[in-house]
């Protein structure tokens, strides 16, 4: 069995939703806490035993690529003037992870993004986690962990991460259609965005994949939609119509998602995590407290 050490990260998005803070700098790029989201979710890779990280970036992007590179000239300011403290922030640079870049050059889908990343992967199997997304929580058994045993164990043509949304909520996403019970199932079908009425579910996809290469295929095979974008699900829906099989896997309950795309989930994201912080979150917490009236 081939282990699966390649993940793609799609980080060519405009992030149109978080204007003007995203108008000079990527969405990717805005600081949750004490780093900028795209790190956590590189972090999470690593943990997950990724040891190759293909980013599909875009125009505007660079600044990424800038902040996985090492800064000697950083390094000896710190170390001239003694704040050596500082040094340890930047122990992310060391990483045995190997990074590489390609451009998506027109936006046009998730599915389209995917595809860039064809000559890195080739034949063999890969992890997709989006890059505006961090998954918290379950440190021991990472999700991305677990799609890859399940696309192991199942020899599955795809796995897809789901959380439980709320019913309101599932025009927001692709919901699955699953055959069975459990925290890992097969799919019957994948339905995107569809109305509270006719969702067959509240388990929403959850920006992380296992794909077999088989998905290049289906992408060339898949017929824009909206806005003349390649959509990732579509070209899953396919797979699935063909007679492949696809799961879906859970997040646990102490795992959850922090979706970085409009300014409401992007304030909640940074409050919480923050308040996480074990240096400066109980401070945080008297303050919005004291804001509150509640103390």
């Amino acid at each position: 069995m081939v282990p699966i050490r390649m993940a793609v990260v799609p980080v060519a998005g405009a992030g149109t939703r978080l204007l003007p803070a995203t108008k000079s700098q990527p969405k990717e790029m805005l600081p949750i806490g004490r780093k900028p989201v795209v790190q956590y979710v590189v972090e999470e890779l690593e943990a997950a035993g990724l040891t190759t990280i293909v980013f599909i970036t875009g125009r505007g992007k660079a600044s990424i690529e800038n902040h996985f590179d090492r800064d000697a000239e950083l390094v000896r300011l710190l170390e001239r003037t003694h704040r050596y403290e500082l040094l340890k922030e930047l122990d992310y640079e060391e990483t045995d992870v190997s990074f590489f870049y390609t451009r998506q050059r027109e936006q046009r889908g998730l599915g389209d993004a995917i595809r860039c990343a064809r000559k890195f992967t080739g034949e063999f199997p890969f992890v997709v986690a989006l890059g505006d997304s961090i998954i918290s929580g379950s440190d021991s058994s990472p999700i991305v962990r677990r799609l890859i045993n399940c696309f192991q164990e199942t020899g599955a043509a795809a796995v897809i991460a789901f959380e439980e949304v709320q019913t309101a909520q599932v025009g927001q996403y692709g919901i699955a259609k699953p055959k069975g019970q459990g925290d890992v199932f097969e799919l019957e079908d994948l339905i995107e965005k569809p109305t509270p009425a006719k969702a067959p579910s509240t388990l929403a996809v959850a920006a992380r994949y296992v794909l077999a290469p088989g998905i290049y295929d289906a992408i060339e095979r898949t017929a824009p939609g909206k806005n003349n974008e390649i959509q990732l699900t579509d070209a899953i829906r396919l797979i699935l119509q063909a007679g492949g099989k696809v799961y879906g896997v859970k997040l646990a309950p102490n795992e959850k998602r922090y979706d970085i795309g409009n300014f409401q989930s992007y304030f909640r994201s940074f409050v919480e995590i923050a308040l996480a912080d074990r240096e400066y979150g109980p401070a945080l917490r008297e303050h919005i407290m004291r804001l509150l009236g509640q103390k």
